[in-house]
């Protein structure tokens, strides 16, 4: 008989059930992680440094990089934010930095650095961690929570899930009367076949990037510009800096749309269209204009040669090829019709996008526990008295740049403040 079970042994596991043993000591408590090792998703983390968290201190500002759970995270993030989440760690031996793009980093720039706390404080604090317990049911009970293994029973006053993306707990909690959002992934990169991009892979530049519309409109996305129902419009759109890669685009002007079209996207399949404006200061029509000064200004320069905008050399030789200029034609050799084929290159490009790929080794999924039967003041169950959530298993996820940790790191310090009084 446990006083509290923990089930999944990841970083909102491990984070509440610290919070809970400092708080009330005299508790029993235990981790059950179905797997071999805990914390295997901190440790890929930021590529192998954990992304701790943002930099991002003003609650307000900081719930707007979610796209599922802005409105409802609002309340937590006041009660606990990254600065809070950067004390504990640096109050137990972990320096902390914040970088350039406000994304919070161990100082070592290594996982093992957060891991290694995490796992030894637990250990301090006496928390049981039960490794290899694949959790197969769980079970209302007289004394509260009964929890079954593949061979054992457990029973505990006070269950918290902590399971992120799982299924078959998913399955569980339907059992339970819980509505669950059907997941779909959340951060992923796009995948494109182009030649127009290709073999140039590692140029970034700022730009604009526009998901075109199929036949269906969709009018339900907060947090990106959006409009719908108007054809050829686009239904999400997004900025920031662009990345080219081996097999297509990506950067957080890429991860931002597949967070906050994460349900469109895969509506689409995956396969659909979208727009780029290279040059964001312009419209195709001023584009146009701007060319024409410069083909009068320029006249006996090779058009391939001379970048007349900050694009990167080898992204400008691809525009212009596309824009069916040969290598050694003039800036006065060239038509209207190729000015503004250029012009629309340089502004509007059309890229088809044939299926994603996981950014990086981190694979968030939007999807979950129904966010309408959770109580965010104690992560709670609206449902069932003494069952408790943090982490992905509820229907939130966030941008990139430590977001989603951050949401773990709140949902259990809070969940823990129920649980422990």
């Amino acid at each position: 008989m446990f006083d509290v079970i923990i089930v999944g042994g990841g970083a909102a596991g491990f984070y509440a059930a610290i919070q809970i043993a400092e708080l009330n000591p005299n508790l029993n408590i235990a981790i059950f992680e179905r797997g071999k090792t805990v914390l295997s998703k901190v440790k890929v983390s930021g590529g192998g440094r954990c992304n701790v968290t943002h930099g991002e201190f003003m609650p307000r500002e900081l719930a707007t990089n979610y796209p599922r759970g802005e409105k409802e995270l609002l309340g937590p993030f006041h009660k606990y934010a990254p600065m809070d989440v950067m004390a504990f760690f640096e109050e137990r031996g972990v320096p902390l930095k914040i970088e350039d793009d406000g994304r919070v980093f161990p100082q070592s720039d290594s996982s093992q650095s957060i891991i290694d706390c995490l796992v030894g404080e637990a250990h301090r604090l006496g928390v049981q961690v039960l490794k290899n317990s694949s959790v197969k049911t769980l079970e209302k009970v007289e004394a509260g929570w009964q929890v079954t293994t593949m061979n054992k029973h457990y029973q505990s006053k006070k269950l918290l899930l902590t399971t992120g993306s799982n299924p078959k707990i998913w399955k569980q909690l339907e059992n339970l009367g819980h509505h669950i959002i059907a997941p779909v992934p959340s951060l992923f990169t796009f995948n494109i076949k182009d030649q127009r991009i290709d073999g140039i892979q590692g140029i970034s530049t700022f730009a604009t990037v526009e998901v075109m519309p199929k036949k269906t409109f969709h009018t339900n996305v907060e947090g990106l510009g959006l409009k719908s129902g108007v054809k050829d419009e686009p239904v999400l759109y997004s900025d920031g800096p662009l990345l080219i890669t081996h097999w297509g685009l990506s950067g957080p002007a890429i991860l931002k749309l597949s967070a906050w079209g994460a349900n469109i996207l895969n509506d689409y399949n995956y396969n659909f269209k979208i727009k780029v404006n290279w040059l964001p200061d312009y419209s195709t029509e001023s584009m146009e204009a701007y060319l024409k000064q410069i083909k009068e200004m320029e006249a006996k320069k090779t058009v391939m040669r001379t970048n007349v905008t900050d694009l990167p050399k080898r992204l400008w030789k691809r525009l212009v090829e596309a824009a069916r200029i040969m290598p050694a034609e003039r800036w006065a050799d060239i038509n209207k019709e190729q000015l503004g084929m250029l012009a629309e290159q340089l502004t509007a490009s059309s890229f088809k996008v044939e299926g994603k790929s996981t950014f990086k080794e981190e694979f968030v999924t939007a999807g979950g526990v129904d966010l309408k039967e959770i109580n965010f003041k104690t992560f709670e169950s609206k449902l069932h008295p003494g069952l408790y959530f943090a982490g992905e298993i509820i229907n939130v996820d966030a941008i990139t740049g430590g977001f989603n940790f951050q949401n773990a790191w709140t949902g259990a310090y809070i969940a823990a403040q129920a649980i422990a009084s």
